[in-house]
Parts: structure tokens; sequence; C-alpha cells
């Protein structure tokens, strides 16, 4: 009797392992699994454990700041020599928006983290997009992919696709990758990996930065 509860134990036990496979096979093939693992990891992103540390890093600049200029130099300027298409097919630059704030992020549809992280940064946009230049460049082979996924979420933000070769400053090996510019020129933070940039910190440090 025992040796048949075994039996049943352990068919029942395969059928759950098929039954997570094929449901994983079926997020695979259809790309929901992005979605899915992106989600997840947005419970990751609620404890604030990813997010950069913008309070030490906004120290750090107001003690350069107030150092003599021959110092001053050791903050690092921005190559804004960026070219990237947008969303309507035009040739665009890093160029135009010198003298604003930017906050540029390196992701792909493709990237669980990139995803988890997106609503944060809908949400940033919709509050400082008028006062911050924001600049999501999509790392997609087919750019057709990020419309549509930005589209399907409503999220309406400027995304962009490289044109070209990128400055060495922003060849990032990961993804996501964030840079911000201060209005200056200077590259004020680069946080590689995911992070929740609706946080109240982050806002603030943005507004330091004009």
């Amino acid at each position: 009797m025992q040796k048949n509860k075994n039996k049943k134990s352990s068919k029942k036990t395969r059928m759950q392992y098929a039954i997570f496979a094929v449901v994983g096979l079926i997020l695979y093939v259809t790309g929901w699994h992005t979605e899915v693992i992106g989600f997840v990891q947005r419970g990751v992103l609620a404890t604030g454990l990813m997010n950069p540390d913008v309070e030490e890093i906004a120290e750090k600049r107001e003690q350069t700041n107030t150092q003599d200029k021959s110092q001053a130099s050791n903050l690092q300027k921005v190559d804004y020599n960026l070219d990237f298409i947008d969303a309507a097919g035009n040739r665009r630059s890093l160029k135009e928006f010198k003298g604003k704030v930017i906050f540029l992020n390196f992701w792909a549809t493709w990237c669980p983290p990139c995803v988890a992280e997106m609503p944060s940064i809908n949400s940033l946009h919709e509050e400082m997009g008028d006062e911050v230049a924001f600049v999501l460049l999509s790392f997609d082979k087919d750019f057709e992919k990020a419309k549509a996924f930005d589209k399907r979420k409503g999220y309406n933000l400027p995304i962009f696709a490289p044109a070209g070769k990128l400055p060495s400053m922003f060849q990032s090996s990961a993804l996501p990758t964030t840079y911000v510019i201060d209005a200056e020129g200077n590259l004020a933070l680069t946080h590689t990996g995911m992070a929740d940039y609706s946080d109240p910190k982050f806002k603030k440090f943005l507004e330091s930065l004009k």
C-alpha cells in the first residue's frame, strides 16, 4: 500500500514539473516570460535596495563644487556626440539637449529588469518631462518592437534607436544602464541595473542638477 502511495506521489510530482515546463515554454515562445519576470522584479524595486545612493552622490558633488577650480575638473564632461533615431524615423542628437538635465536610459524589450523599472521611468517622465530631457535608447534589433511595447503599455515615452557608434563613455555592457547629465554638461550619475526612479529622493536629485 505504501508502495502505491509513493508511485502516485511520484507521478503527481512529474505531472507538476511537466505543467511548469509547458507554461515556461509557452511564456518563452510568446515572449511573455520577460513581462512575468519583470513583474516579479518590481517587488524587489519596491524595497529601494536597487536604487542609486543619490544623497551620497549629491554630497560628493557639493564637496567638489566648494573646492578650488583645479579640483572642479574632476567632474567628467559628457561627450554629446551621441546620435539616435526617433520613433518617427528622424535623426536626432544628444547635442539638442545641451543646457538641460538629461535622463539617458539604455534598455530593451527582452530585458526583464528594463521592463521592471519602466513604470517608474514613465512616472518620472510624466512628472518631470518638461524640466528634464528624457532619452530612452532601445537596443532591440527591431526598433518596431520597442515602439509597439511603448504603445501597448500606454507610456508615450521618448524612445530612440542608436544611429551609429556610441561614445566610449556610454559603451555599457549591461542593460539597463542609466546616465544622468547635469545642466553644465557633467556626468552626474551612472547606474547599472534597475532602479525605482519614481523615488522622491531621485526627483530631488534631478532638481538639484539644473
